[in-house]
């Protein structure tokens, strides 16, 4: 915290924090550091997923408890239950607490490496999928603005290989396909609207030929560009 202070355009506060939970050590720091910035604007988002949801659980009951199984693929946030520091300061008015299934978690680490060329396992995956097709907007129950400041926290790079990756995409295909559905009946809508506004559709793309194929895009591991026949 102390170095994404130093990092602030301005001096400012990010507006929105996200990080992972396990045990609740990083979110633990994050909180004590902001206390001791005096941060007292940013939004943290405490990410979880499903089957390692052991602060989201503990919320719910109002005291900390210990979750019978871990069943989440994401090993990293496979912590039974979190500390009861962690459990105090999640019920702070400023962090929200989010739990994803695994499949949303793979699909923000093949996100991130497509779009960023960094890999992450589940566990910093699950940080990044909030940040697509609208989910964060869902998670803060606002509207976010370009001129806010995200912060998202990426731990954890060694459980994770190419071809884990390409397992992930095609075991999860159809977070795409559900995504590109949604996008194809919001299109479709807006058609609809402004035909019956204007009387002609001619100048309205009905279309996803704008929308990059998200199986197009090739990994990159340090520099190297990884071939995955199955993934072309």
């Amino acid at each position: 915290m102390y170095e994404i202070a130093s990092q602030m355009p301005g001096g400012e506060e990010p507006d929105v924090l996200i990080c992972s939970v396990g045990g609740g050590g990083l979110l633990n720091g994050i909180c004590q550091a902001m206390d001791a910035l005096s941060m007292t604007k940013t939004e943290i988002i405490a990410m979880e997923t499903a089957g390692a949801e052991s602060l989201n659980a503990s919320l719910q009951a109002k005291e900390a408890v210990t979750l019978p199984k871990i069943t989440s693929q994401a090993t990293s946030l496979g912590i039974s239950r979190v500390t009861d520091a962690t459990l105090k300061y999640a019920q702070r008015g400023n962090v929200h607490s989010v739990v994803l299934p695994d499949a949303e978690a793979a699909m923000g680490c093949w996100r991130l490496a497509d779009d960023e060329r960094i890999m992450v396992e589940l566990a910093c995956g699950i940080n990044v999928a909030l940040c697509y097709d609208g989910r964060l907007e869902k998670a803060l129950g606002r509207p976010v603005s370009p001129e806010e400041k995200v912060v998202i926290v990426l731990c954890g790079g060694s459980n994770v290989t190419s071809k884990m990756l390409c397992d992930w995409r095609h075991e999860y295909a159809y977070i795409e396909e559900e995504t590109e559905a949604r996008r194809r009946q919001s299109d479709s809508a807006l058609g609809s609207e402004t035909q019956s506004r204007a009387g002609s559709v001619k100048d309205v793309d009905m279309g996803m030929s704008s929308v990059p194929s998200e199986y197009s895009k090739p990994t990159v591991i340090e520099g190297i560009e990884v071939s995955c026949v199955e993934c072309s």
